[in-house]
């Protein structure tokens, strides 16, 4: 670390604005613990703040009690506008603009399904997918973790013209638009025949490929402990032998980043125990019914628990938050052929990734 990074103000200090595709502005306090973390993880959206401009979503470290609550059992407090989940120490409050967070440790989990909730009301979606813009076309790529969407990219990132978008998060809108998330890319043992530049020279070391899935599962059992703790998760994040944070400027080059593109292939990848791949057509209502589950099933458990706590209190009705979010994938989706294409559980992150980089070609061809 140089001099001047030392000195430099700590977002803790300062406090981070930021703006996700004009879609809704997020601004954390000065003072925020959990800073650090949110601005590694949506710096994409890093801007400065104009002071005309309302923030949907405000993030502080300060937390006000509430007074006389409602109880749920053990596992909430809540109000006719305010929720607190004192497990994992976050309070949530509903306002004119959109929504308040705060508590002392990593917030980003609480921010995203509330990011999403808004973007839904301004017209786009988050997606858990991998994308690409193919030389002016967008390829959506919804997947389970684990199928080889950040190998994926890199494969068709090496084809010329071809722009890095997201390999985790994105964004869908109701026009057929995708937008990109380039947040950092957590790179693993088994990526390096793909990523060959980024293990070059000292590096972190990182565990054996075998060890990776068991490493997973207990940073997955830790996980709704250690964020309550952002030292601690910041130095998880950053120094766990399970992964390297990589910025995708680093691996593609900030040339090959791309912001948006319309959507012409969409493509729900997954794992299956056959011994070949598959594709095959699927309706856009499939594809929206999956789209919207996969999403809410990969968002860590402390999300999914405040998505049902706030629609439990009320303060955020779960069949609004789900039939709204699917209307807008829907419309965004059109009449887009859509396709599943089902890939040998057995087949290594490189195989998988040529073969989904040859039947995205493919299905390119057939739609020019």
């Amino acid at each position: 670390m140089t001099a001047s990074q030392l000195a430099a103000p700590s977002p803790v200090q300062t406090g981070a604005h930021f703006d996700v595709h004009g879609l809704v502005r997020i601004e954390v306090a000065p003072g925020t613990p959990g800073a650090p973390q949110l601005v590694d993880m949506l710096s994409p959206f890093h801007r400065a703040r104009r002071a005309e401009e309302a923030c949907g979503i405000k993030v502080t470290g300060t937390t006000i009690p509430l007074d006389v609550p409602s109880h749920a059992e053990d596992a909430y407090r809540y109000s006719d506008d305010t929720l607190f989940l004192p497990r994992d120490r976050v309070t949530v409050t509903v306002t004119d603009e959109g929504f308040t967070v705060a508590g002392r440790g990593e917030l980003l989990t609480a921010v995203i399904p509330l990011l999403d909730r808004l973007c839904v009301l301004n017209g786009a979606a988050m997606v858990h997918a991998a994308i690409v813009n193919y030389k002016g076309a967008g390829v959506l790529m919804p997947a389970w973790g684990g199928v080889g969407k950040t190998s994926t990219v890199a494969k068709l990132v090496r084809i010329e013209g071809v722009q890095f978008m997201a390999d985790d998060w994105a964004f869908l809108r109701v026009d057929g638009t995708v937008l990109g998330y380039a947040k950092p890319m957590f790179i693993k043992a088994h990526h390096q025949p793909i990523y060959p530049q980024l293990f070059e020279g000292p590096r972190k070391p990182l565990v054996p490929k075998g060890l990776t899935k068991p490493l997973e599962r207990a940073s997955t059992m830790v996980h709704p402990v250690i964020v309550r703790y952002p030292r601690t998760a910041a130095f998880t994040r950053h120094w766990s032998p399970e992964h390297r944070m990589v910025h995708p400027e680093q691996a593609f080059g900030a040339e090959n980043i791309a912001s948006e593109a319309p959507t012409r292939v969409a493509m729900f990848l997954e794992r299956h125990s056959g011994a070949d791949a598959i594709l095959e057509p699927r309706s856009a209502e499939w594809m929206t019914t999956r789209i919207v589950g996969n999403f809410h099933s990969e968002l860590p458990g402390v999300s999914r628990s405040l998505i049902e706590a706030l629609g439990a209190t009320g303060l955020m009705p779960l069949e609004r938050y789900f039939s709204e979010k699917a209307d807008v994938v829907r419309r965004g989706l059109g009449g887009l052929p859509c396709h599943v294409l089902k890939l040998p559980a057995s087949w290594s992150a490189d195989r998988t990734s040529d073969h989904v980089t040859a039947t995205v070609q493919a299905l390119l061809n057939e739609w020019a």
